[in-house]
């Protein structure tokens, strides 16, 4: 069978492309952004691209691709256009290929006036993996994205925390949360796709993806 994650974070800036390259080189995934901001600054494909050495068939174009570094509304309307959730499709995948989305922000921002990222995920249906920090905050903030894709009816493969080790707040987040946390990625002074592969080997729950073997 074909596999889908879906990655978002607690807040923008979290670390999710770092986390979708590296899903991407571990699982051997295909990567899909179906909203970026931004791009007057490059856009994640292109960083997933040159970080997993990703050939270009193994991403995917974005279905909104917007400049302005704002919120995916706003942005859209600052361009004379409206996200339409309906016109974006889950591209079709072979029997053995996996798909990395990564949404844009965390899982309220704003899409258009009646819909936020939460709904583009709900009708996506995909398990979810987030990425939030190790730092002060990021067990309220953690708390609350859980809860909004609990809310939604949506499953939870886990979390995986970005940033300086804080077993802490790793076992807090996974106590009053009820969540696992599957993974750690520490700060990295170069990222490419070596690099991504050892840290998924050494610091990720292989369990977690049972059904999409890890590769060695």
């Amino acid at each position: 069978m074909s596999t889908v994650l879906f990655v978002t974070g607690t807040d923008t800036n979290v670390g999710k492309t770092v986390l979708s390259a590296l899903l991407c080189v571990a699982l051997d995934g295909i990567y899909w952004k179906p909203i970026q901001t931004g791009a007057s600054d490059g856009t994640d494909r292109e960083a997933v691209r040159e970080w997993a050495a990703l050939p270009p068939e193994r991403t995917i174009l974005e279905s909104y691709c917007f400049e302005p570094p704002v919120s995916p509304h706003l942005a859209a309307s600052l361009a004379g256009s409206v996200i339409d959730t309906a016109k974006i499709e889950v591209p079709r995948l072979g029997p053995e290929e996996r798909l990395i989305i990564e949404g844009a922000g965390g899982v309220l921002v704003p899409l258009n006036q009646a819909e936020v990222m939460l709904d583009l995920m709900r009708k996506i249906g995909a398990p979810v993996v987030i990425a939030t920090r190790t730092t002060l905050g990021t067990i309220n903030h953690t708390l609350l994205t859980v809860n909004a894709i609990r809310g939604a009816g949506l499953e939870i493969k886990g979390v995986v925390m970005i940033g300086d080790k804080h077993v802490e707040n790793e076992r807090a987040i996974e106590h009053y949360a009820d969540v696992p946390v599957i993974g750690c990625i520490p700060f990295l002074e170069a990222i490419h796709r070596q690099v991504l592969l050892e840290v998924f080997n050494s610091q990720f729950s292989r369990n977690a993806f049972h059904e999409c073997p890890p590769r060695h």
